[in-house]
């Protein structure tokens, strides 16, 4: 039963671990969501983020599973240099222009004291010629590949950095949108435009499998329309994921840039025929975005609520201590309870802390611990436990043997990894509407229409489209792979 149901049943308002509401004010659950759940908080610096232990800890699961993934695609890691040179940014014109708005630039060497005695840059230290602080890495590492590839017996190349990006953005949200931020970015070359576009799409399918099979998120893959696609790609593919408000993420990107990175960085090779040739190339990337999608798809108005495969803590372990008496009898019991699951292989914390026992409890919720194990003095006693469904909750209460629910605990977390993805998926395909044309998308959304439209493609010709995309700040979020790309999917997004 939802909470609005409650509310209705009972005639007065449900008690929730967070407030607002989802109903209430989406924007602000999401915020206070972060919160509770400890994982983030706002840096001294504009629109950038402290990732805390907790949160952090979700991003190295994440990292941990995509990486392995990258890796079987035979895509090496790498580093490249955070400064990038103006010169650099400034030979892909179309892509300079993408991002020109939100680059951030470094000018100077030095600091020396000022005239009111405060740190400023040093007259005599300004740059010969100015560095960006990398928006995304393409023109760097195109660099770098023009010294690599010489022949064809180079290729393909195939590289992945983890780094940090920084985008001026003028309106800030943790995890979502930030001017700092934490990806991956892909960048291969390929000998024909075959082999990039195959390695383009390949790669949005390595996401895919990510969202599904670890984060429990489902999506729409497809490619961006024209005027969504990535600044100097040919073609851009997408994971676009509903929200529980109906907004639609892009939840990654993978890019064909066919030859225009390569002509402008000079990425050629001497091909088997003795000729010179430009390089195909590629990027995709992911990043600390995906942990705000994670949030706003599976949380609930008592928080955070965790995929397991990439939970910090897949069962948090509570000892319900009433006074001081079997104490140590009960917090042994829960060690032993503790080693046992990490021989399974489960992530298991147990809360030794001296916050009262409800408290422990709603700690455990508010963070998203997929399993809640409560163990008593009469759990000791008997050598049972009693266990709880984060997604479910108090209706899922199952007691048993130690024993019955160790060898029980890896089949109830891929339990929950389907409920999450089921219940994910289910909402997004229900809120899904076709309309035949503009006409009809307009009447949508002027009566408060919910989730994504899906129309014939030929909407993008119509010449009052853009009008109404501004009018309900709506956009093209793909051509769905699922219709061969002769529909659009639009919606609000973030």
């Amino acid at each position: 039963m939802n909470a609005q149901a409650q509310m209705n049943q009972q005639g007065k308002k449900p008690k929730t671990a967070i407030t607002p509401t989802r109903e209430e004010n989406f924007p602000e659950w999401y915020q206070q969501v972060i919160k509770a759940a400890d994982l983030a908080e706002n840096a001294p610096v504009r629109g950038c983020m402290v990732i805390k232990p907790y949160g952090f800890a979700l991003w190295e699961n994440v990292q941990r599973a995509l990486d392995d993934m990258i890796k079987e695609e035979d895509v090496q890691n790498a580093y490249f240099p955070l400064l990038i040179p103006l010169s650099f940014i400034s030979r892909e014109a179309e892509h300079v222009d993408g991002f020109a708005k939100e680059c951030a630039v470094v000018t100077h060497h030095r600091l020396e004291k000022g005239p009111e005695g405060g740190l400023v840059p040093a007259a005599g230290a300004q740059l010969e010629e100015p560095f960006i602080i990398r928006p995304t890495s393409e023109t760097i590492i195109g660099d770098s590949m023009a010294k690599w590839v010489q022949s064809y017996r180079d290729l393909p190349l195939k590289l992945n950095q983890w780094c940090n990006v920084m985008r001026w953005e003028l309106r800030t949200r943790m995890f979502l949108r930030t001017s700092e931020f934490l990806w991956q970015e892909g960048h291969n070359a390929f000998a024909t435009p075959e082999e990039a576009n195959e390695d383009a799409r390949k790669m949005l399918e390595v996401y895919q499998k990510l969202y599904r099979d670890w984060m429990a998120m489902p999506g729409i893959p497809g490619e961006k329309t024209a005027d969504e696609r990535f600044p100097g790609a040919d073609h851009s593919y997408t994971y676009e994921s509903m929200m529980q408000d109906g907004k639609a993420l892009q939840a990654c990107t993978s890019h064909n840039l066919g030859q225009n990175f390569s002509k402008s960085f000079g990425i050629q090779y001497q091909g088997e025929d003795g000729q010179t040739h430009h390089a195909y190339t590629t990027s995709w990337g992911l990043s600390t975005r995906s942990i705000g999608g994670l949030i706003m798809t599976h949380s609930d108005d008592d928080g955070l609520i965790m995929p397991p495969k990439v939970a910090p803590h897949q069962v948090a372990i509570i000892p319900v201590l009433r006074d001081d008496s079997g104490k140590a009898t009960v917090i042994e019991f829960c060690r032993k309870l503790k080693e046992s699951l990490k021989e399974k292989g489960v992530r298991a914390f147990l809360d030794e802390s001296d916050a009262r026992t409800p408290d422990k409890m709603w700690g455990s919720i508010k963070k998203g611990i997929p399993v809640r194990v409560e163990v008593g003095a009469r759990e000791v006693e008997e050598g049972t436990v009693t266990w709880v469904r984060r997604d479910i909750g108090r209706d899922s209460k199952t007691s048993g043997t130690v024993d019955a629910f160790i060898n029980e605990v890896p089949n109830l977390l891929a339990q929950v990894h389907q409920a999450l993805y089921e219940r994910a998926e289910t909402f997004t395909r229900e809120n899904v509407t076709d309309v035949s044309g503009l006409d009809e998308i307009k009447q949508f959304y002027a009566a408060g229409g919910f989730g994504f439209v899906r129309a014939d493609k030929a909407v993008l010709d119509d010449p009052g489209l853009e009008a109404v995309q501004k009018e309900f700040s709506i956009t093209s979020r793909c051509l769905p792979f699922e219709d061969d790309g002769q529909k659009v999917i639009i919606g609000k997004s973030y």
